[in-house]
């Protein structure tokens, strides 16, 4: 054995002892720690020839690369709808680590962690007060699992028309119906072939809103003149958690022939609540659902699942099987997650979110979601009463779209923002919204407290007061 992994096993309880201390200072410290900086690193490192060994490569990672880090796991990171790591999470995570599973079969001699995944995807759709008739599995984010879930409505598109898209490409122009779409829904329509300006934008609802004008979609659904077409359809948009109304999309089912899915991101986790869940009303009638994990659901970055309907269990093995690779045994024979996702290698992603519903339950993510959005009414509020502030939006949910006041105040928007975040206290980003300059904050991380929000208006009036506005 090589002398530096050798040295690295016989020292291998210290080395996790140091990183578990570590781990436990950085944590420990999150509020403190800056929301961002500007460090940087002369990226041009030489190889060593040797090797240093694991304790001393941690030594220049806090010397170099340490410094780079953000308390995005923090209380004020207020950007990207970004959750914090829970507890239970980071056990699950440092166990997929330690395990180094390679889930894919759920009954195989190399392994069967995928019963593992299985079992929390079950779980997951108690969460959500979803039915058994959905199978999913986990991918690295919701581009993913929306590339997924589209790759397979690509496929049903090209069975109506008697024909196998994955096996012979696109030869039939795919029609697609969005009002408000997130960036990765289009980007996996560049990724499918389908191309990223191939849709037709529906109308939304007047009246400072994001979701579909149902009247408008049906004006678009009849010009179709029977067509079938793949409807993209939001639960919680990334400006003002806007949602489309579910209930009414579940009739047109009935009267119309299209693949709907739902990109429910974040906002799908409104499910968990009996405040919110008149939001998602009707979203079981869907043949796909995208949702994020390291959003809501605060487990670590890369955790994401996708939702499809078991009816469509062909068409999505039609899309991605490994059907030239005959050691791996027959994808229509032995389930296998390497012939339903775009991975065929894939670390054991379930088991922090495993941990996370097992340790916290059903009421820990309602006080989670539930205490989000109550913060992000009480953001705007405290927005509001200031006066040099007003909102771009209603407070739906958990995202707080707001301005600087007056038009006059436009072109001051961005060097506002960038000198707050420039402070390190707090981290939210630009947006624009019906062409005004504006900020989104979103809350979903499990630290986040009413005197994080006191913290930041202080910051705001500060700021506000050295640039003059």
């Amino acid at each position: 054995m090589n002398a530096a992994l050798q040295h690295d096993l016989n020292e291998i309880e210290n080395i996790l002892d140091r990183v578990k201390q570590q781990g436990i200072d950085f944590l420990n410290n999150l509020e403190n720690i800056p929301t961002s900086n500007t460090a940087t690193i002369d990226i041009n490192r030489d190889l060593n020839e040797l090797g240093l060994g694991s304790l001393k490569a941690l030594n220049e990672f806090n010397e170099r690369l340490a410094p780079l880090m953000v308390s995005s796991p923090g209380p004020r990171y207020w950007g990207f709808v970004t959750g914090g790591s829970t507890p239970a999470s980071i056990v699950g995570d440092w166990l997929a680590t330690v395990y180094d599973q390679n889930t894919q079969a759920v009954k195989a001699q190399g392994g069967a962690s995928a019963l593992i995944e299985f079992e929390t995807i079950h779980l997951l759709l108690q969460l959500l007060n979803l039915p058994k008739d959905f199978l999913g599995g986990f991918v690295t984010g919701a581009t993913m699992s929306n590339f997924t879930c589209l790759g397979v409505a690509r496929q049903w598109f090209g069975a109506q028309f008697g024909k196998d898209f994955a096996k012979t490409g696109i030869s039939e122009k795919i029609n697609i119906l969005t009002a408000t779409p997130h960036s990765s829904s289009v980007k996996t329509l560049s990724m499918l072939g389908i191309g990223s300006q191939n849709y037709t934008v529906v109308k939304t609802v007047e009246g400072n809103r994001e979701a579909i004008d149902l009247e408008d979609l049906e004006k678009n659904i009849q010009a179709l003149n029977g067509k079938p077409f793949i409807l993209i359809s939001s639960a919680g948009t990334v400006n003002t958690a806007d949602f489309d109304d579910f209930e009414a999309i579940s009739k047109l089912k009935t009267k119309y022939n299209f693949w709907w899915h739902i990109d429910a991101a974040f906002g799908g986790f409104a499910a968990v609540t009996d405040k919110y869940k008149h939001l998602v009303e009707g979203w079981e009638g869907a043949d796909s659902i995208t949702i994020d994990c390291h959003k809501w659901l605060n487990v670590p970055y890369e955790s994401a699942f996708y939702l499809v309907k078991k009816e469509h269990m062909n068409l999505q093995i039609e899309t991605f099987q490994n059907s030239n690779a005959p050691y791996l045994g027959n994808p229509l024979e032995n389930f296998n997650y390497l012939n339903v996702l775009p991975e065929n290698s894939r670390r054991l992603r379930a088991l922090p979110v495993w941990f996370s519903l097992l340790a916290y339950g059903k009421e820990g993510f309602c006080d989670i979601v539930e205490n989000s959005s109550r913060l992000a009414l009480h953001f705007g509020n405290e927005l509001i009463e200031d006066g040099n502030f007003e909102l771009l939006a209603p407070i739906r949910l958990n995202n707080v779209c707001f301005t600087l006041k007056g038009e006059h105040n436009q072109e001051k928007v961005s060097p506002f923002l960038t000198a707050l975040n420039d402070t390190g206290k707090v981290f939210m980003t630009p947006t624009v919204y019906q062409n005004r300059k504006g900020i989104r904050a979103s809350f979903v991380n499990w630290r986040t407290t009413e005197e994080d929000i006191k913290i930041v208006i202080e910051e705001m009036k500060a700021v506000l007061s050295d640039l003059e506005i």
